[in-house]
């Protein structure tokens, strides 16, 4: 086994992943010596501050397909979806639509399905559709539940948990035939598979700093321009992000977002190749050892760093216990001291006991073949350390 540095092994690349050095060296200047205010243009050191801001604009808008000005800085991946969801629905109200179905899907993450649930409140009819027990919408469903008129469908394009990837571009087509428009949370989708807003006819597209080996507490949201799609803003201020979005913007986060962006357009084909290769190569090992470990989620449509494994005989939580130095995460929320199934694997199919036993191995850029060889050698050992234990369901 190749030797690998005494420190715990990362492999939960879906939760966040860790900042490129690359990233890190283009954000330091504008936190030291480049701190003005990228809204002061009256002056020089504002002026450079907004260069570098529109400069990060531009290669988030090529990662997507988009052009500059249809690129929105938000905090993170929740607040665009609160914005593009609530925005549209608020600004529709405004206007005198009718239209008041919210059409959802039940896998998506939680800031969409709440985003969506609160606008219950303000009179619009949330439709949550299920999946199939791949993870995949079946198209057929979600033209059934557009023959109510809709005003907005919201569809994940990689789940968060399973990694499956949805098939956008049908989907979209579908939501445009019926004359709704079309939102999708890409956070765990940018930078990870080809993605082109106009190809695809999105209007709305979520995407997440931390994801993409960014810092934390910088997104974006893509708000198309042709035909223009109108929102309302979720709060008042001076009115930057084209009225959309108010408040100073963080311009080191945003040029390390902008630099993030541009690596994962240039290394996104190298890094599929790579991680897709650990990815095997820890299947085929876990495979061999745990006769009757289970893939969740489509093989086929998922992208290459995601595994989520259901074991045979070994509670997840247990697995943590008996693996302290192997950083993944349980398919379950915890609340109070009790352990949710995840809603996620509820979709699918899975019992909560199979939801029990089930881990999120996330693979990423800087995953080497010893942290999988390691990692591979310690679910193993935990494994048959812990299968006499009972599941906690």
């Amino acid at each position: 086994m190749q030797q690998r540095p005494n420190r715990p092994i990362y492999l939960d690349n879906q939760a966040t992943t860790p900042c490129d050095p690359r990233v890190l060296q283009a954000m330091l200047p504008w936190f030291t010596e480049y701190y003005g205010n990228p809204h002061s243009a009256e002056h020089v050191m504002g002026r450079q501050a907004e260069v570098a801001v529109e400069a990060a604009r531009t290669e988030v808008a090529a990662l997507i397909g988009a052009e500059p000005r249809e690129i929105v800085f938000t905090s993170g991946a929740t607040e665009s979806n609160n914005i593009a969801i609530k925005g549209a629905a608020r600004h529709a109200l405004r206007l005198g639509d009718a239209r008041r179905r919210i059409v959802t899907v039940a896998t998506e993450h939680k800031c969409v399905l709440e985003s969506v649930a609160d606008l219950a409140e303000e009179g619009f009819e949330p439709v949550v559709l299920p999946v199939r027990p791949d993870g995949t919408l079946d198209p057929d469903t979600l033209r059934a539940a557009l023959a109510v008129p809709t005003l907005l469908v919201s569809v994940m394009g990689v789940n968060n948990e399973i990694g499956v990837i949805q098939d956008l571009a049908e989907l979209s087509a579908i939501a445009k035939q019926a004359g709704a428009l079309f939102h999708t949370d890409a956070a765990q989708a940018a930078g990870k598979i080809p993605l082109d807003v106009q190809a695809m006819g999105i209007d709305l597209m979520s995407i997440s700093g931390h994801k993409i080996y960014g810092p934390k507490g910088v997104g974006a949201l893509f708000v198309r321009r042709r035909p223009r799609v109108r929102l309302a803003p979720l709060f008042s201020g001076g009115g930057q992000e084209r009225g959309l979005r108010s408040g100073t913007l963080p311009a080191p986060l945003v040029v390390g977002l902008g630099e993030a962006c541009r690596i994962a357009r240039a290394d996104m084909a190298d890094d599929a190749a790579r991680i897709a290769g650990l990815r095997d190569r820890m299947l085929e090992r876990l495979r061999a050892a745990l006769p009757g470990l289970a893939i969740n989620g489509s093989s086929g449509q998922r992208i290459p760093g995601n595994l989520n494994l259901t074991f045979p005989a070994a509670a997840a939580a247990a697995l943590l216990r008996a693996a302290p130095d192997l950083c993944v995460s349980t398919g379950s929320a915890c609340s109070s001291a009790e352990i949710e199934p995840s809603y996620v694997l509820r979709a699918l199919g899975l019992s909560d006991g199979a939801a029990a036993r089930t881990l999120r191995i996330g693979i990423g850029r800087f995953t080497s073949p010893a942290d999988i060889d390691a990692a591979a050698a310690l679910l193993i050992e935990a494994h048959a350390a812990s299968a006499h234990l009972p599941i906690e369901a």
